[in-house]
């Protein structure tokens, strides 16, 4: 990860009114929109060809849900940054994004305030070093 250069996200998901709002949100933010997919599937094959920083990804999603392929993609790349989009805030799908490794979930539909702050704080904790006791 460079920091001085904007985040390079990847979006996934089945809707693509979905991807657009969330492309708008972020490009409009400094975050740079390098890939979108419409199915884990699809995540997977970006994650291992762009090595984004970030991957917004939906919960719920045909072939290859999101919680599927949130579990490869930390088992192959712990390094990126993965946000779970739901619609269905489940206690399931939440224990399950957080238990597969997930940085933040986000609520649909989008609130862009909500979407930026748990996006930044995802990528403001991974950026920085292994926390202290005084950091706490």
């Amino acid at each position: 990860m460079n920091s001085s250069l904007p985040p390079r996200v990847v979006v996934v998901d089945d809707s693509d009114l979905m991807r657009t709002l969330l492309r708008g949100i972020l490009r409009d933010n400094e975050y740079q929109v390098v890939g979108e997919a419409k199915n884990g599937v699809g995540a997977l094959e970006l994650a291992e060809r762009l090595r984004p920083d970030i991957i917004c990804m939906d919960v719920i999603m045909p072939e290859m849900g999101g919680l599927e392929a949130l579990q490869t993609i930390k088992a192959m790349h712990p390094e990126i940054i993965v946000v779970m989009l739901t619609d269905s805030p489940t206690v399931e799908n939440v224990r399950e994004s957080i238990q597969g490794g997930a940085s933040g979930l986000i609520i649909k539909p989008f609130n862009p305030g909500k979407v930026l702050d748990t996006i930044g704080r995802a990528w403001q904790s991974a950026r920085r070093p292994a926390a202290s006791p005084q950091a706490l």
